[in-house]
């Protein structure tokens, strides 16, 4: 009787089957999905930006007399800048919301873009990269509090999934042909500010579009906004808020989540950064040919993050206790590392790509389960947790490509490598499978949120 009384106006004079099946249209109307779609391609257009100076080597090369040694700290810079300000944005995005710091970072990182063709020596260059890794790093923060303020905890190992998997190595995918595409239509320079455009053109729509809270967007009907509030965790608050830095920091799961970021992290940087070069050296390939062989791993990549979003939702509704996203993790690592093992036995080209993309597969899998881990860590501050996580993830990405570069002037080889990899990925996976702990407010919710989800 209540459920018909509260029906609207367009659903008097149905049949009872068909006004459920209105509401539950309405309940279930797609505009946090918009939201979600927005920041995602904010992440798309970050991993594109961030490579895009990697096609453009010997033109800067050649037009600011820079060494392919400083090339390489023009690498690293944007990845310290990218680490520290990972940490920092973290609490900025609890703070002041989703919005206003996403789109003072396209601005920021849209600059520097459009500045590199102009940065006029090795210098400059530093300057412009080192800003342009600061004005990333709110992206992944601030797509984990859009997704635990708009999605219930059953769908968002899907969304995180999209985030932190398929949007990376989709990016990566897209990243050659569009940016090769771009150096032959318009010119280096041309590439560079194309993209910049590209990031204003963003701000322009998130302008429109997206919002803190599912409350604060008229695009939001009242069904929709009450099916995401039921789905949200009890001590999440939707405030903004300044961060409270004691809880984060002896947070025992976020330690957790922390350290298997960074095992699966130097994995995923030291191919981003060696693999062409590696079938290269190792096959005599040429640079075309190592480029086209690249591309097997982050297309598992892909797949990996997709069946990692599904599988962890699905677990979760099994079994709703936050251990089981750390075991979905867990097995997923020690699957990566162990890919890797038959290309040290048998080096063989053929052997070498299925072991690397089986490796990057299973590691993509966790690709949007960081993110859920870090909001389950600490849900009433989950900008600032998933600050913390891409900090470790990002201080990978100093660290894999150094350790290395050692390795390969020191052996002439990627063996030792490849194995630092997989005992990395074991070791990860170890931590995920024993070490995190079951908050007592989960196991008293367990059941709770095991009909909500069911309902």
């Amino acid at each position: 009787m209540f459920r018909w009384q509260e029906r609207n106006d367009a659903d008097i004079g149905r049949s009872p089957d068909r006004a459920g099946e209105s509401e539950e249209h309405e309940m279930h109307s797609r505009f946090r999905f918009v939201t979600i779609g927005v920041v995602i391609a904010l992440i798309v257009i970050n991993y594109v930006d961030r490579s895009a100076i990697s096609y453009a080597v010997q033109p800067l090369e050649q037009a600011f007399g820079i060494t392919t040694a400083q090339y390489g700290i023009i690498s690293s810079v944007f990845s310290v800048g990218y680490m520290v300000f990972a940490f920092v944005s973290g609490p900025l995005v609890d703070r002041f919301g989703t919005r206003k710091v996403l789109l003072a970072a396209v601005m920021l990182f849209s600059v520097s873009v459009a500045l590199i063709p102009v940065a006029g020596s090795f210098a400059g260059l530093l300057i412009v990269r080192l800003l342009l890794g600061i004005g990333e790093s709110p992206a992944f923060p601030a797509a984990t509090r859009a997704v635990s303020r708009w999605l219930p905890v059953r769908e968002r190992g899907v969304a995180l999934a999209l985030c932190g998997g398929v949007a990376v190595s989709g990016s990566l995918l897209i990243s050659g042909p569009l940016l090769t595409w771009l150096i032959g239509a318009l010119g280096w320079k041309g590439m560079f500010w194309t993209m910049a455009i590209l990031g204003g053109v963003w701000a322009l729509v998130a302008l429109a579009l997206l919002r803190d809270l599912p409350d604060e967007s008229p695009r939001v009907s009242a069904a929709e906004r009450a099916y995401i509030a039921a789905g949200q965790e009890a001590d999440a608050r939707p405030e903004r808020a300044p961060v409270r830095w004691r809880p984060l920091l002896t947070n025992r799961n976020l330690w957790v989540v922390a350290g298997g970021y960074f095992a699966w992290g130097f994995m995923f940087w030291a191919f981003m950064y060696w693999l062409p070069t590696f079938f290269s050296s190792a096959y005599g390939l040429s640079l075309k040919q190592a480029g086209a062989f690249s591309v097997a791993p982050w297309a598992a990549g892909v797949v990996g993050a997709l069946v990692g979003g599904v599988v962890v939702d699905r677990v979760y509704r099994r079994s709703p206790r936050i251990r089981s996203r750390f075991a979905v993790m867990g097995v997923a690592l020690l699957l990566a590392g162990c890919s890797l093992i038959p290309m040290l036995l048998v080096p063989s080209l053929a052997v070498a790509i299925i072991s690397i993309s089986c490796g990057v597969g299973f590691g993509f899998v966790t690709g949007g389960i960081w993110w859920v881990a870090s909001i389950d860590a600490a849900p009433d501050q989950p900008g600032s947790a998933a600050g913390f996580a891409d900090a470790a993830f990002a201080s990978s990405g100093i660290v894999a490509p150094s350790v290395m570069g050692f390795i390969v002037a020191g052996t002439g080889t990627f063996t030792s490598g490849f194995i630092v990899m997989a005992v990395l990925a074991v070791g990860g996976a170890l931590l995920m499978l024993l070490v995190p702990r079951e908050p007592a407010r989960t196991a008293e919710g367990a059941a709770t949120r095991s009909t909500a989800t069911t309902a």
